[in-house]
């Protein structure tokens, strides 16, 4: 966590008194706040829907309505939860790892017992269910380089999932029933979408980070080459373009070359593709 509760301090930001006593209470005030507890709920619903949901046969209109009663108490938890989380620095290491395992688990079990049930075609709930496996992959991947933020598309997206998984849910007959068809295609290109953009920033943000991390090694190297040449004047633009292309895959033989050049004066080193041009 982030912070702890103004309760769990006393009001004031001061630490509660009592030593080992204080510390304790304030672990437990930071571990069970009201956002970890929603999201525990929305873990416990999850196994009450599936029962619910196939009760019956799974053909049920009763059982049906109160298995959507079920997943919209899970959709409903899953927006306080994360509002309270950040609205009063709730945020816990427990809650970064259960909060989304919830979200996938509600909305995972609900496709999947509806294409079990035949309500739903099965390529659907590929799609969206690897749509999502997928990008939490994909962000544990590139965490090294840095945080992809959840953008306006993806929560159009959660929100057009729940709305159209809600509608199936439901034992809808007539109109509706035609009507969630639509509402569950406009779901799934919000899904794929944003799943291609997601990707996009991901690729984005893997270039800027090795291209960081090769200015780096690239001013590094420079440093180290004047230290050992003696005294020179450091290019900028020779750092910088060995940097990039190191970023881009290009490391040429002459790169540390040009570098130390730059660094040691021009007759430190001659760089092979200069007699190339003299011979042309």
């Amino acid at each position: 966590m982030t912070g702890v509760p103004a309760s769990a301090t006393g009001g004031t930001g001061t630490p509660a008194p009592g030593g080992k006593l204080g510390t304790a209470a304030v672990d437990e005030a930071s571990l069970w706040n009201v956002a970890n507890l929603l999201t525990m709920v929305r873990l416990l619903l999850v196994p009450g829907f599936v029962v619910l949901m196939l009760a019956d046969g799974g053909y049920d209109p009763v059982w049906r309505a109160w298995a959507w009663a079920a997943f919209a108490v899970a959709m409903i938890t899953d927006i306080f939860d994360g509002h309270l989380a950040r609205t009063y620095n709730l945020v816990t290491d427990f809650g970064k790892i259960a909060d989304p395992i919830a979200d996938k688990a509600i909305m995972g079990a609900a496709l999947i017992c509806l294409s079990s049930l035949g309500d739903l075609p099965w390529w659907v709930t590929g799609v969206i269910l690897g749509r999502e496996l997928g990008i939490t992959l994909m962000r544990f991947l590139v965490i090294r380089y840095g945080v992809i933020p959840a953008s306006r598309g993806g929560k159009m997206k959660t929100l057009a999932q729940g709305t159209a998984v809600g509608m199936y849910v439901l034992a809808l007959t007539g109109p509706l029933a035609t009507f969630r068809f639509w509402v569950m295609a406009v779901a799934v290109a919000l899904t794929v979408l944003t799943g291609l953009d997601y990707v996009r920033q991901a690729v984005v943000l893997r270039r800027a980070g090795l291209a960081e991390a090769a200015a780096a090694a690239a001013v590094s190297q420079a440093a180290v080459a004047q230290a050992t040449e003696g005294p020179g004047v450091v290019d900028p633009e020779a750092v910088e373009q060995a940097a990039v292309e190191s970023a881009a895959g290009e490391p040429a033989a002459g790169e540390p070359a040009a570098v130390e050049q730059r660094v040691s004066g021009p007759a430190a080193v001659e760089p092979a593709s200069s007699s190339e041009a003299a011979e042309k």
